[in-house]
């Protein structure tokens, strides 16, 4: 189907398998959709009102008939049930090797920060053949990362943060969209993503202006709001040590548990007062209104880069 007109270019691992799935949904809802056409068709016809048609012997009930128009439509719906939900999970979990680039919509644009510091602006820069995962927050309100030639969507949430990955297979030049409307620019929030042969992409990460690593910024911003001060290496701060905390289990002032994840994490230092951790003062000011998502991901970085294991929201490690 790479000549049908109406599809985009399939352009990662998962876009056939996502094209194959769609494919037979339209045929198996234009073949029982046809079916129930023409029965009701020929139905209406044959024995119209004045017919000649025998209506002699007719049967009110057929058992075989019945367990047939259950049982067949139930087991179609369950193939496409697990088809649909293996290939799901597919989509869902990153590979633990995934190059991690972080995303934040705002209105009307995407801003985006590679890890060793490279910044774009509806623009995103990947490696072909290498499993790509994006991380994304919203500044405002709600949108969605949508490349179409990826088959891939992803809702972008404000206080939160959301995942998908692809990995690209073909060098090229792809477009990307906000498919949720998300105010009067809202078609304008577009951009492009070129997919680039690995050495050319360790190139251009070397040579676009590069930047300030997000672990080595965020431990910047770490020092500037005073962070260094309550949350001591050896735990006897006012606050717990941070060193192999990505991807631990804390225990809280509550009884309960929490898996330290990026949501974890960002929420603790957003509005630190919901999760105390147990052996610890709720005494961590509300950053709330002084961090914005790109620093709130740097100091994410910094404090994984301290130790631990990265885990997706949830606590599924990767």
């Amino acid at each position: 189907m790479r000549g049908f007109p109406i599809l985009p270019p399939a352009a990662s691992t998962v876009a056939h398998e996502v094209d194959a799935l769609f494919a037979a949904l339209v045929v198996m809802t234009v073949v029982l959709s046809g079916l129930i056409f023409f029965c009701i068709t020929f139905f209406a016809i044959r024995y119209r009102e004045g017919s000649k048609a025998s209506r002699a012997n007719a049967r009110s009930e057929s058992l075989p008939l019945e367990l047939a128009w259950m049982i067949v439509p139930l087991g179609i719906s369950f193939g496409v049930y697990c088809w649909a939900s293996t290939l799901f999970a597919k989509m869902r979990v990153a590979p633990a090797d995934a190059t991690e680039i972080y995303v934040v919509g705002k209105q009307w644009m995407w801003k985006i920060q590679h890890r060793q510091g490279n910044r774009e602006i509806n623009e995103l820069h990947v490696p072909a053949g290498r499993p790509v995962k994006l991380i994304m927050t919203s500044q405002d309100v709600i949108h969605s990362f949508f490349i179409p030639a990826f088959r891939i969507k992803q809702d972008v949430l404000p206080g939160r943060y959301t995942t998908e990955w692809f990995q690209a297979t073909t060098p090229g030049v792809y477009h990307f969209f906000c498919s949720q409307f998300c105010g009067t620019s809202h078609a304008s929030m577009t951009g492009l993503v070129t997919v680039m042969e690995p050495s050319r992409y360790e190139n251009w990460l070397a040579g676009s202006g590069g930047g300030t690593p997000m672990a080595s910024s965020g431990e910047q911003l770490f020092r500037q709001f005073g962070c260094v001060t309550c949350h001591l290496v050896n735990s006897t701060g006012r606050g717990p040590s941070l060193v192999g905390l990505m991807g631990s289990r804390v225990e809280l002032e509550d009884g309960g548990t929490a898996v330290a994840d990026r949501a974890y994490l960002q929420e603790s230092i957003l509005n630190p007062a919901v999760k105390i951790v147990r052996g610890y003062k709720p005494l961590m000011p509300v950053f709330r209104n002084q961090l914005t998502p790109d620093q709130v991901s740097q100091l994410i970085e910094y404090i994984a880069s301290l130790g631990g294991r990265p885990v997706e929201a949830g606590g599924r490690h990767p």
